[in-house]
């Protein structure tokens, strides 16, 4: 499944090297690579390799997931076709309360009581996806669980989601997606080891080369 995902991926365009202008996630992490899952509904082909992983994940969860819920605006496209493959209800989580009407984060339905999966496109260091399960929570939903399309990988993610007491299930991780890209021939040996030097240290990467 990992290795099928990441191909799709790389197949796309979705993943890209700039270590000459490297990006600035939301988390200040400055990054060399990125993962552009925003491609996906372009490609349909791709992304129904996505979205069967997705149920297959979602199979293996068994009744822990009355509705699917989406973080704005990376996660929704993927939440709401799932529901929809689903048959089960589907909500999104806003970034931040909107400045008007009844101030909610949360929008599309009733969630008290309910077990609500959430849905991400990429997760970092977790900070985001974490705000939208709290989300969730204060209007009253269970969240135990989460499905990320890419993960990084980072040491800090995985010790905030065991604080928060929410299992992260991956479908692929940037390892898995480095390893096929390699296999590709996508990157020479000068690229992979600043690559590589990045995800060692991903805080301190800047710092050293600019």
């Amino acid at each position: 499944m990992s290795e099928a995902v990441a191909e799709a991926l790389l197949d796309i365009g979705a993943v890209g090297f700039s270590p000459t202008e490297p990006i600035t996630f939301k988390s200040g992490i400055v990054s060399p690579v990125y993962v552009d899952n925003r491609k996906l509904p372009y490609h349909p082909k791709q992304w129904r390799i996505v979205v069967e992983q997705m149920k297959v994940t979602v199979e293996t969860l068994a009744n822990e997931a009355d509705i699917i819920a989406g973080v704005a605006v990376g996660g929704v496209p993927h939440s709401s076709v799932l529901g929809y493959a689903l048959e089960r209800p589907s909500v999104f989580v806003r970034q931040e309360a909107k400045g008007h009407g009844k101030g909610k984060r949360v929008e599309g339905g009733d969630i008290v009581g309910k077990r609500v999966l959430l849905v991400e496109d990429l997760v970092t260091t977790g900070g985001s996806s974490l705000s939208g399960v709290e989300a969730l929570r204060v209007e009253g939903a269970i969240v135990e669980q989460m499905i990320a399309i890419v993960s990084y990988g980072f040491q800090e993610a995985r010790e905030a989601f065991a604080s928060a007491s929410v299992t992260l299930h991956n479908l692929t991780e940037f390892e898995t997606i480095l390893d096929v890209a390699l296999t590709r021939g996508m990157f020479d040996e000068a690229q992979q080891a600043i690559i590589q030097d990045w995800f060692d240290d991903p805080h301190g990467w800047a710092s050293r080369h600019f």
